[in-house]
């Protein structure tokens, strides 16, 4: 999936925070990201793999927390 369909994926779903934290990475103001690894970002699990994936290729640096 484009970027183009996970953010129209996530403005379908009104995820505006997470369509944020995209928006960061692209500029550049977000550098680093914790996730509790057992939850995610999203509970679905593929378009959690996806947004994960668009940070990662931004530069964005999850850290994944144990709990």
């Amino acid at each position: 999936m484009s970027r183009d369909e996970v953010m129209k994926e996530l403005e379908a779903r009104n995820m505006t925070e997470i369509i944020e934290l995209i928006e960061d990475a692209e500029s550049g103001d977000l550098e680093e990201l914790e996730v509790a690894k057992a939850l995610g970002l999203l509970r679905d699990e593929n378009l959690n793999d996806l947004v994960i994936k668009l940070l990662e290729e931004n530069g964005v640096e999850i850290i994944y927390l144990e709990e």
